[in-house]
């Protein structure tokens, strides 16, 4: 799908539905802000709102469908043809990322309202990533699918998307993919830094205290201090964890305003941008602008590339396989590495470097790093304001060089996302080389293995335990379906005698995540995990691996015929759950090499809603 062409237009701000217009029959004109345009209308053919087969209607179903809606005070105008927009929103006090969103919610109404829409604010399952037990991984799926059947179910011409918290993202996106109604994304917003005894803290600063705790360098009425002190405003986690790489993601993507990516939550042009993305959705229901349009092959590979080149987390790999099997696009594990090798890292923030989320935003956000990726990517790809991703970079500047870098002097030469192949993962794992230790990009040790994280638990500090600074740790079963749900344990922490010694990194190889804000070499999401079996499954303490990154190479070093021997010993321990969520999640979730997606969630099936509820 091309560019949409802009033209004159008349005076008119707002469309009712004898005023909606269909794709190519409209022609618009631009009040921008931060590359959002805000158009009027000119009527030159009517198309059919989804919310008329609710509100347009006669008799008893009519009847009822506008009655009990007029219980909350709404004027029988407002039913007569105005394009229905849904904010989804995922507030919660337990998800406290995204404890800010009921304001945010009431700034993008202010833009519905304005553009001649009628918004109406639903619920669905929020997912908060320091709270959920065992993992908000787990409910990802589950949250799409409320996502999904709720805006299919309902009188929605359009829908606005309230994400924040990590698992947010993915989930409502995918869940609004497989209906495919006008849609766009508004992120929370990162908090504003975090300050401690003149020093800039953030959560990547969580791990180095845990170690600081454990060897003894930091005792717990500190801590309590630097908790305080840390989380100090709205907003999710200030540093380029996953998050914010999810916010990127999005509006590299080409599914949120630009800027969208980088204004901290406390800042109030996040309510402007929340306003305008009210104003924007009103108008993509009149030029029937739907996420099928705008996620193409190209808008992935964009968003591949500037995952690289700003160091996004790992968990981008499988929340974007995920959202392309909901959508239809082909997108395989090895393209990230053909679309990712050959970028440096460009941002300068932490996990990979020093600075925050903030500090991008002041420095040009988004934008000034997709310009200074302007060489590589696909700047034809539409985006929801209707515009190119060129021609919503086009005026942005870099303001600051210590942040944001460019391609001939970025900020590390190390890209910032790897695939590894080999027989210990026979369908790919992935690493961060921007957040590894250099001198161990080459590295070949002994096994230490943890058959679980009970196992992990019970011995990581063991005065028995046998293990060196050359050892590479293993943790199994912490998979999709052997946690379940994949938690961010990956980045295990190191064992105490070794932190005693000053060692602050090893390999870590598991088959599951890593938060964002994590750092460290670290091997996730080996895939297929050893709670199905694989070489995985069978790796024994002392076995030999061998890790080359530069060579996207991840090796066991036992032959063939001993794997295939301990396998035929092996037996598949029986599912956690027999009932429930928990139990349909173990029976359908894919591996992570696919996405972690349910098998029967991949594609969509659409608006279309054929039966009354009377």
């Amino acid at each position: 799908m091309g560019p949409r062409k802009q033209g004159p237009l008349p005076n008119k701000k707002v469309c009712y539905l004898g005023e909606m217009l269909a794709n190519s029959q409209f022609r618009r004109k631009s009040m921008s802000y931060g590359g959002c345009n805000y158009n009027g209308m000119e009527d030159n053919r009517k198309i059919r709102l989804r919310s008329s087969d609710w509100f347009g209607r006669s008799g008893k179903d009519g009847f009822i469908y506008r009655a009990w809606m007029k219980n909350q005070g709404i004027p029988d105008s407002e039913f007569n043809g105005k394009p229905v927009i849904g904010i989804c929103n995922t507030w919660s006090e337990l998800t406290p990322c995204n404890g800010h969103f009921r304001e945010l919610a009431e700034s993008v109404k202010k833009g519905v309202w304005e553009a001649g829409g009628f918004p109406v604010e639903f619920p669905v399952m929020s997912l908060g990533e320091t709270l959920m037990k065992p993992t908000a991984m787990l409910y990802r799926n589950l949250a799409s699918m409320d996502v999904e059947e709720s805006i299919r179910a309902n009188p929605l011409d359009g829908v606005v998307l309230l994400c924040g918290c990590d698992k947010t993202t993915p989930s409502l996106v995918m869940g609004a993919c497989s209906v495919d109604i006008p849609t766009i994304v508004v992120s929370g917003g990162p908090m504003l830094t975090g300050k401690y005894r003149g020093k800039n803290i953030g959560t990547s600063d969580v791990w180095r205290y845990h170690d600081d705790v454990r060897e003894g360098k930091l005792d717990t009425s500190e801590l309590r201090n630097i908790e305080a002190a840390m989380c100090r405003s709205d907003g999710h986690c200030a540093v380029m964890g996953t998050a914010s790489s999810m916010a990127c993601m999005v509006e590299a993507l080409g599914l949120s305003l630009p800027e969208n990516a980088a204004i901290p939550a406390a800042d109030a042009r996040r309510k402007v941008l929340a306003q305008l993305s009210g104003r924007r959705i009103v108008e993509m229901v009149s030029e029937d602008l739907k996420p099928s349009d705008i996620l193409t092959i190209k808008a992935f590979e964009n968003a591949i590339k500037v995952n690289a080149a700003i160091g996004g987390s790992t968990n981008f790999v499988i929340h974007l396989l995920a959202i392309a099997g909901r959508v239809g696009v082909p997108l395989k594990l090895d393209d990230f590495n053909n679309l990712s090798e050959n970028i440096p890292l460009l941002a300068n923030l932490q996990p990979s470097g020093k600075h925050f989320m903030e500090d991008l935003f002041y420095a040009g956000g988004l934008p000034a790093v997709l310009k200074e990726l302007k060489n590589i990517l696909n700047n034809d790809s539409i985006t929801v304001n209707g515009k190119t991703v060129e021609e919503n970079y086009k005026s942005s500047e870099n303001y600051n060089r210590e942040v944001i870098g460019s391609i001939d002097k970025p900020f590390n030469n190390a890209t910032g996302l790897a695939i590894l192949h080999g027989n210990l993962c026979e369908n790919g794992a992935v690493i961060k080389p921007s957040a590894a230790s250099t001198h161990l990009m080459v590295h070949t040790g002994k096994a230490v293995v943890f058959e679980n994280i009970e196992d992990y638990k019970a011995r990581i500090d063991a005065d028995n335990l046998e293990v060196d600074e050359d050892s590479i740790l293993v943790l199994k079963n912490v998979g999709p379906k052997g946690y379940p749900g994949m938690p961010e344990v990956g980045n295990m922490g190191l064992p105490k005698k070794l932190l005693e010694k000053g060692i602050r990194d090893m390999v870590r190889i598991s088959d599951g995540r890593m938060s964002g804000t994590g750092f460290g070499t670290v091997v996730l999401h080996v895939s297929p995990e050893a709670a199905i079996g694989g070489n995985f499954s069978v790796i024994q303490n002392g076995d030999v691996i061998s890790l080359n990154v530069y060579e996207r190479s991840l090796q066991l070093v036992v032959s063939e015929e001993e794997l295939a021997l301990r396998k035929s010993k092996k037996t598949i321990d029986p599912p956690l759950m027999e009932r429930g969520y928990v139990n349909l999640y173990i029976n359908h979730v894919e591996q992570a090499h696919l996405g972690a997606d349910m098998d029967f969630l991949k594609g969509k099936s659409g608006a279309e809603v054929l039966r009354d509820s009377h």
